[in-house]
């Protein structure tokens, strides 16, 4: 397999890390790296010639792997496992088997723990630049993080001429293993510029999870309706926030069909975001908790800079029942897939 990537450096791991760049008719493009296999531009060509990077982040992969980027880290951009969001006490049970996971978030585990996916080096399947496809791959072994069993994950990328943006996971296992997979990336339709308070959103829900004061899943639901979680017709993210969002919202569907989930809207870009996925969840964080950090274009991100629409089944659904499935078994495959659907505004 050629690999058509740009060489960025040799990771301590002792694996090379590349930067490739899908890029469509239209000039769209697309900038990944097989580093946590993180989607670090979205440049938009807009109609009246200017580029709109939607997409917060950094210019050089270097800077992902910086100890000041570490400290602080937000997970910009990158892809999320073994399990996506909060799993209490870091513990799980499967066929009566407890299994104890590594805790990065307290008492509890975060986003597959202290070494996830996000910091990974991915292998490179393929690469195909007139398709505009990238497939990434991560062995994850048993045992990594407390999950039991190996996991074999694979991520393809796909920018089209519509400037739509498509990420579809797929994995298989080789014992009875918890997978929640999520991309953690951050949007903001002003060429991440200024803060998204003002930009206006739509999601399809009529309740949200329930969590508790560690902001993880607690099994029941609340109500969207008369409270600051109602976003049933579009209204400005800033409205009702009372210091933010970090929610899971339960999308108005019954089956994993793909389906608009959210959508989003800049009135002084005029760009629009459509969200579609096979997923019954997404996270919804306004990035009220994004630190100071120096981004591309020398911009300065700091609290609201950017937004997050995460996709996944609920989170701590291993540990209740009532939750949709969480548990891969051998024989079995685990798919989802997203898209960033783009709407360009009028000339």
């Amino acid at each position: 397999m050629e690999n058509t990537g740009q060489f960025c450096f040799t990771h301590p791991t002792g694996k090379d890390i590349y930067l490739f760049t899908l890029r469509n008719d239209s000039g769209t493009e697309a900038l990944i790296t097989n580093y946590g296999a993180i989607l670090m531009a979205y440049k938009i060509h807009m109609p009246d010639g200017s580029i709109n990077d939607i997409i917060l982040g950094f210019t050089g992969v270097h800077e992902y792997l910086s100890a000041g980027y570490l400290k602080q880290y937000p997970y910009f951009g990158a892809a999320v496992g073994r399990y996506a969001n909060r799993i209490k006490g870091g513990t799980f049970k499967i066929d009566e088997e407890k299994f104890f996971l590594t805790k990065n978030w307290g008492d509890d585990q975060l986003h597959g723990g202290f070494d996830g996916f996000d910091k990974k080096v991915w292998e490179v399947v393929s690469f195909d630049k007139e398709c505009n496809i990238l497939e990434l791959k991560y062995h994850s072994e048993d045992t990594e993080e407390g999950f039991p069993g190996d996991l074999e994950v694979q991520i393809s990328f796909e920018l089209n001429d519509d400037n739509d943006l498509i990420y579809i996971y797929k994995a298989t296992c080789d014992m009875p293993t918890a997978v929640n997979l999520t991309h953690h990336d951050y949007f903001n339709l002003n060429n991440g510029e200024g803060t998204i308070t003002d930009h206006e959103l739509k999601i399809y829900s009529d309740k949200v999870l329930e969590q508790d004061e560690g902001l993880t899943s607690t099994g029941n639901y609340i109500a969207v309706a008369d409270t600051k979680f109602d976003f049933h017709k579009f209204r400005s993210i800033n409205e009702k926030s009372n210091g933010g969002y970090d929610q899971s919202f339960v999308i108005d569907k019954t089956n994993d069909q793909l389906a608009i989930v959210a959508e989003v809207c800049s009135k002084k870009s005029g760009l629009k975001l459509q969200l579609m996925t096979t997923e019954p969840v997404v996270h919804f964080y306004s990035g009220q908790g994004i630190p100071t950090l120096k981004g591309k274009n020398g911009i300065e991100y700091g609290l609201y800079s950017g937004f997050c629409l995460e996709t996944q089944k609920h989170p701590n659904a291993i540990n209740i029942p009532k939750f949709p499935n969480t548990i891969l078994r051998p024989g079995e495959t685990y798919h989802q897939k997203t898209v960033y659907k783009i709407c360009l505004p009028a000339k």
